[in-house]
């Protein structure tokens, strides 16, 4: 089972950008701690981070047929990127949304979030945890698709 983690714009400042928002985890540290969990459960996790709204396209779309689950945090892009709302859309694939602060607690043009409804799930304002929290997210959702593929498969035999 493959997971990839995309990291969208700014996001590789964490540690050092407004602490009283992010905190001071590191996303090299966020990275760690998700990379622990995924050993101990049997699965390979990628992470990617990038600046750049084309390039993020672009890792979603490699993520077809090469990824069972993504978990992305899309940063501003989730405000005013109908392009990565159209290649999570294309997947197929759960996506489980993440953001760091409470997105609905600040200013009102971070309230909206284009990604969510193409998304299995969104978790917001829970820091850097908030990633722990979507990797088991994603976990069960992808557990439970396997559990009803085998049902499947016996109920045809």
């Amino acid at each position: 089972m493959k997971i990839v983690v995309i990291q969208g714009p700014n996001l590789n400042m964490l540690g050092h950008r407004e602490q009283n928002i992010y905190g001071g985890m590191k996303l090299d540290d966020i990275h760690a701690q998700m990379e622990n969990v995924a050993k101990q459960n049997n699965i390979n996790i990628e992470f990617f981070q990038s600046n750049f709204e084309g390039e993020i396209i672009d890792r979603l779309q490699e993520c077809l047929g090469d990824a069972n689950g993504v978990i992305i945090n899309p940063a501003a892009y989730t405000h005013t990127s109908v392009a990565i709302r159209d290649a999570i859309s294309a997947l197929n694939i759960p996506v489980i949304e993440v953001h760091i602060s409470n997105i609905y607690r600040r200013e009102e043009f971070r309230q909206k979030s284009l990604i969510a409804p193409v998304c299995s799930g969104q978790i917001s304002g829970f820091g850097p945890f908030g990633y722990h929290l979507a990797l088991v997210a994603l976990m069960q959702i992808l557990a439970e698709f396997e559990a009803i593929k085998r049902k499947s498969e016996s109920e045809k035999k």
